[in-house]
């Protein structure tokens, strides 16, 4: 049977690079006053090759403190960038959002999700002016994305802070090189793999308090800057809110594509920083984790 994860949405969201709300304009409301910030950073090396590990959030409340004196040192040092996706990229959103999320012949919209949860469903269609017959549609995946963007602007959580485009403006302002491990259409078609039955949950999860989806950030939040990477595992990774099928495929395939990456990296030399979100880099599945099983050892220098 498949869990509901509506208390689990932010934890799902947090998986994916922050493309379905990139072009949200919205009111942030600050971070809750915090202590020290040590997020989490790991090296994996050779001779020659040095490939710093980080852990991100892909969107933020306004105010929160990340960057470290060990953090810009590994950035000062780093001759590349390398993200989940190319900011860069994210102008192709539209066109696969298009081609992958919306077709004909769909059961109506409002009969996807159970008779409790349509009324949140009107509000948030009404709250970004999407007609009810646009949204019939709309895959279920699809419409969850869209109506992301109406839960994180009441929740004040913004795309337009997230780590990565902090760390996009700083190699782009020192004109150094910048790729990605995934394209924009590629996360777009993890979402367009799930069974419907999935899609579903991930609708019916997008239909929650602004309240309790923000109590969630600010606890993934408060963990990712603490580096404590077991309660990162608890809040991103959570059986209880991931099904079988979002697990595998948002977390578990990903992470063994990446270090497979990493290992063929390695061949060459030089010194990078690969930014992930932190969920990928916490937990058995992880990407060290991944790594390890290739006989490959990374080294927590944060």
């Amino acid at each position: 049977m498949l869990k509901s994860f509506g208390k689990g949405f932010a934890r799902v969201t947090a998986l994916l690079a922050g493309f379905a709300l990139a072009a949200c304009a919205i009111q942030t409301a600050r971070a809750p006053a915090a202590g020290e910030a040590r997020p989490a950073l790991w090296t994996l090396s050779d001779a020659d090759t040095t490939i710093y590990l980080f852990g991100t959030i892909h969107a933020l409340p306004e105010g929160t403190e990340w960057r470290t004196p060990a953090l810009d040192r590994a950035l000062a040092a780093s001759e590349e960038l390398v993200t989940e996706i190319r900011l860069a990229d994210e102008m192709a959103a539209a066109g696969a959002f298009a081609r992958l999320g919306l077709t004909s012949g769909l059961p109506p919209a409002l009969e996807r999700v159970p008779e409790g949860k349509r009324a949140l469903m009107r509000e948030a269609l009404a709250g970004i002016g999407l007609p009810l017959a646009a949204a019939d549609r709309m895959k279920s995946w699809a419409l969850a994305v869209t109506l992301a963007q109406v839960l994180f602007q009441r929740a004040g959580i913004d795309p337009q802070l997230g780590v990565e485009r902090r760390l996009t403006a700083d190699f782009t302002a020192r004109g150094r090189t910048m790729s990605g491990l995934e394209t924009i259409e590629a996360q777009l078609g993890f979402l367009d793999s799930l069974p419907e039955a999935d899609q579903r949950v991930f609708l019916e999860g997008v239909l929650e308090s602004p309240e309790e989806v923000r109590r969630q950030f600010d606890a993934m939040v408060a963990a990712w800057r603490a580096g404590d990477t077991r309660a990162i595992a608890r809040t991103f990774n959570d059986e209880e809110t991931l099904t079988p099928a979002l697990r595998e495929i948002l977390l578990v395939r990903r992470n063994a594509r990446w270090a497979e990456w990493l290992q063929e990296r390695l061949a060459r030399p030089g010194t990078i920083f690969v930014a992930v979100g932190a969920g990928h880099l916490a937990g058995d599945d992880s990407v060290q984790n991944m790594l390890r099983r290739r006989g490959l050892a990374t080294r927590r220098v944060q």
